[in-house]
């Protein structure tokens, strides 16, 4: 009988091994995971991701599918090329998929996800969402910035009117962008901002986009990968941009609640957020951290993303000469009364040039792979069993670029965008996407925008460009660099030349350099960047 019991223990897993595989097998058959390519031991799929991520994720997807899962080191991650998947995740069940990963430079850059854009989704996130759409977003707030907006643009108008040399579009269009938030953000530019012996604060926003868009071993194998992040320096990168950020935005904060500080004529961001930490009215008690970590989301949402867009825009009008003479006689063909530069006053009446914003955000949205997401419940995905905790990645260029919604997807059509809704947050559609959608979705956009439309109008305004050294149209690189925005590989270097302003010889154009007479006959030639102000000569 003992040697009964003892055979029956040692035969006991040969008997539930094939047990425990049938039923494993079986369950397994019972899901319906989404199809995958095959993986390597440990690192999954790791090494078909390439540069620049949104084109190898493209490609993958045209083989496996629109819903494709990935196994990205030891993280399942679900990745999102349909705009039919993409409103059920971003709309349909929007609750249960707004949370977000949890990744190692964001949660040390914001403070332990003390942000908006980072922070889980949680009853903290809700009442900050809460005071950053109020507060700092809202129409009212955005529009009272108006001013600064354009004074900044008149500066630069000025500042490049006599340039003779080709001027890089994009090193142009940061600086403007970096000064008007700015002075929305701080109340004053920093002409001289070397806030450490590494260069200034642009550098310092370069580098951590580098790094959230770079490699981080922590954020796919979260229990080892820490080592490795040492090891290879990525840590040090993430402790530097940390320390450089919180000194400068002690430093301004520290300027604010000076007593003896001249205050400027508008109420910035940080004047905001102080006064609300001060009264306490918000159920968060705000603290010195919480400010910087919604100051590093501004910074880092607003600067570079409306730079490249320009960019990418006054590539495409350079690609496409019909589209720019298409603009510039709209914008031109409009009264401006006495002022020498379109005002955001202005901008409603050029519907041409929202499509022509529209059609280079589709082909170039700032974010090509949405902000990831993270699901807390189990969902069924256009029939696919999509499990907790699993990494969603909505890749919004390949959405935008998709011929199943869009006539010739890849050439640069802003009259598309004439009999077709398209909201910038999907909406009803979400084939357009460029901000994203649902509660995650940018709340910056409506800053974003205005600012773009309004440095747009007047760059095509006041000027002409050209390309240098007899370049044609077709020699116009369009090649993409990786990083958080996806950014042209080679710089736009355009000459410009000033745009006259034919007006009758009866109107005298007075300008900084004095009365503007140019050439003889019933007109009166003005450059158009210059126009102080017009009057009616008797």
């Amino acid at each position: 009988m003992e040697v009964f019991s003892y055979s029956f223990i040692l035969l006991l897993p040969l008997i539930l091994l094939p047990l425990y595989f049938f039923i494993k097998f079986n369950h397994q058959n019972k899901h319906n995971n989404p199809p995958s390519p095959p993986k390597l031991p440990i690192i999954g799929n790791l090494h078909q991701l390439g540069k620049p991520p949104h084109r190898i994720l493209h490609e993958l997807s045209q083989k496996y599918g629109p819903i494709m899962l990935l196994q990205l080191g030891s993280i399942p991650t679900l990745v999102i090329t349909s705009a039919e998947a993409a409103e059920q995740v971003l709309k349909t069940h929007d609750l249960d998929f707004c949370n977000r990963p949890p990744l190692a430079g964001p949660k040390r850059l914001t403070y332990n996800y003390l942000d908006i854009i980072f922070c889980p989704y949680s009853e903290y996130w809700i009442e900050m969402r809460k005071i950053c759409a109020l507060q700092l977003f809202s129409v009212k707030r955005v529009q009272s910035f108006a001013v600064i907006r354009e004074e900044e643009v008149s500066v630069i108008m000025d500042s490049i009117s006599n340039a003779t040399d080709p001027i890089d579009i994009y090193k142009l269009l940061i600086s403007l962008i970096d000064k008007i938030l700015s002075r929305v953000v701080f109340g004053k530019t920093f002409q001289s901002r070397d806030q450490s012996s590494d260069g200034t604060l642009q550098d310092i926003l370069l580098e951590t986009m580098a790094i959230i868009s770079g490699f981080s071993a922590s954020d796919y194998f979260p229990t080892v990968g820490w080592i490795f992040d040492r090891i290879t320096g990525f840590h040090r990168r993430i402790e530097k941009c940390f320390h450089e950020f919180d000194d400068f935005f002690q430093q301004i904060m520290d300027m604010h609640l000076n007593p003896e500080r001249q205050k400027s004529s508008h109420e910035d961001l940080i004047d905001v957020l102080l006064k609300i930490k001060q009264d306490g009215s918000s159920t968060v008690r705000l603290t010195n951290d919480h400010i910087k970590a919604i100051l590093w989301d501004v910074l880092i949402g607003g600067i570079d993303t409306s730079a490249v867009t320009m960019s990418w825009a006054m590539t495409e009008l350079m690609k496409n000469p019909e589209a720019m003479k298409k603009v510039q006689e709209e914008i031109r063909s409009h009264d401006l009364g006495v002022k020498r530069m379109v005002q955001e006053s202005d901008l409603d009446h050029f519907l041409y040039l929202k499509m022509v914003v529209k059609e280079t955000l589709r082909l170039h949205p700032p974010a090509a792979l949405l902000i990831p997401r993270e699901n807390t419940k189990h969902h069924v995905i256009q029939g696919y069993d999509v499990y907790p905790n699993t990494r969603i990645l909505i890749n919004a260029w390949a959405i935008m670029r998709n011929p199943k919604y869009w006539d010739k997807p890849d050439e640069f059509i802003p009259e598309r965008f004439e009999n077709r809704y398209a909201d910038y947050t999907g909406g009803q559609n979400f084939d357009f996407i460029p901000f994203g959608g649902g509660r995650r979705s940018c709340p910056g956009m409506n800053m974003a925008l205005i600012s773009i439309e309004l440095i747009l109008a007047n760059l095509l305004y006041c000027f002409n460009w050209e390309l240098p050294n007899g370049m044609k149209k077709e020699d116009i690189n369009m090649e993409e660099s990786s990083g958080l925005s996806v950014h042209k590989k080679y710089p736009l270097e355009l000459i410009l030349t000033k745009y006259l302003v034919k007006l009758p010889k009866q109107i005298c154009c007075v300008s900084s350099n004095g009365v503007m007479f140019l050439g003889d006959g019933p007109y009166v030639m003005c450059d158009a960047s210059n126009i102080k102000e017009k009057l009616l000569l008797e």
